[in-house]
């Protein structure tokens, strides 16, 4: 769905700091590309491209001279071999900028907190406050592509919501998130994870499903592991660019307790706090505990694996906007 950006100074600001972080992100690959190519991390997978075969397999099949002296075949061989070219040495950043990091899975509340390039769609069911019930097919999840070693971008469209009682079904907001991975180590190396990640929230839907606002969301990303065991935590806060008095300001913290049994099962324990300042619910906070599980990655294609994990979430506060809040996430690495 195609939405307009505001012109806010807020919303200039943060477009103003995703492209310092890709400038930023970009200068360092390019000052660390020769440690980089002789890293102890860089992927032992082979990088596939489009013509099924490994990088090597394509730049040699593509290089042999040709018999055809036509200058039309030559053209198609040339555009071929750069096409492949490209996606080879993407699909080779994707999987160095892997192996640099754990192999964690993502939570189904925190936002994870490692690179990651899949598509993902959630759907929630929630019975909030006044026991009415609402129902959230999206729920902020989308497209995550991996650019370079360094960086992630999502890119999801506006979820769409259902209520139970006389307020308007609709879309909610669209939004972006720009992840930089500042420090990690693959499980081999030291198994953690340092990231500075900017989240934004674009008003293309109308209240109650939009927040009739744009929202900034900056976050510090920390994960530790040992052996199969690992604890990813987010601290964040959401600051509108405007209607303060209306949504308020929050600062959240979220910690995920994990477990990996065979690398294919993720039980699990989220805990997911919000701490509300100004707006409606200032000096109050909710708290949730959100057992769940996740199953996966099963390969079903030579890069495409498939996943899906459930939770919910129980409040574990006295105040709480929702409770029992049921949570079903699909994910497609590629």
């Amino acid at each position: 769905m195609a939405f307009k950006l505001g012109t806010s100074s807020a919303e200039r600001s943060f477009w103003f700091v995703a492209i310092l972080i890709s400038l930023f992100g970009a200068g360092l690959r390019a000052q660390t590309s020769d440690e980089n190519n002789g890293s102890p991390f860089s992927s032992s997978l082979p990088s596939l491209s489009l013509c099924g075969q490994s990088a090597d397999g394509c730049v040699q099949s593509s290089t042999v001279p040709r018999q055809d002296d036509s200058n039309q075949q030559d053209s198609i061989g040339s555009n071929s071999h750069h096409h492949d070219d490209w996606v080879t040495k993407w699909l080779s950043s994707v999987d160095r900028a892997r192996s640099e990091q754990p192999h964690y899975v993502a939570p189904l509340v925190t936002t994870h907190v490692l690179l990651v390039q899949q598509y993902r769609n959630d759907s929630s069911w929630q019975t909030n406050s006044d026991r009415s019930q609402t129902d959230n097919y999206g729920n902020g999840r989308g497209l995550e592509i991996i650019p370079n070693t360094r960086m992630e971008v999502q890119i999801a469209p506006p979820p769409y919501i259902v209520h139970s009682r006389s307020m308007a079904d609709g879309n909610g907001d669209t939004s972006l998130f720009v992840k930089f991975r500042a420090f990690s180590a693959s499980e081999e190396k030291g198994d953690y994870f340092v990231g500075l990640f900017l989240g934004a929230s674009f008003p293309s839907g109308s209240p109650p499903n939009g927040s009739g606002h744009t929202v900034l969301s900056p976050m510090l990303a920390l994960a530790k592991g040992w052996g199969p065991f690992n604890i990813q935590n987010t601290l964040s806060g959401t600051v509108p660019t405007s209607g303060t008095n209306v949504l308020g300001r929050a600062f959240l913290w979220n910690t995920t307790f994990q477990y990996s049994i065979k690398g294919k099962i993720w039980p699990m324990i989220e805990q997911n706090s919000t701490f509300f300042s100004n707006g409606p619910d200032s000096g109050k906070k909710q708290t949730f505990l959100t057992p769940g599980v996740v199953f996966g990655m099963f390969q079903i294609a030579e890069r495409v694996r498939f996943g899906i994990g459930a939770g919910v979430q129980i409040a574990a506060t006295q105040f709480h906007q929702y409770n029992h809040r049921w949570i079903l996430s699909v994910r497609f690495p590629f």
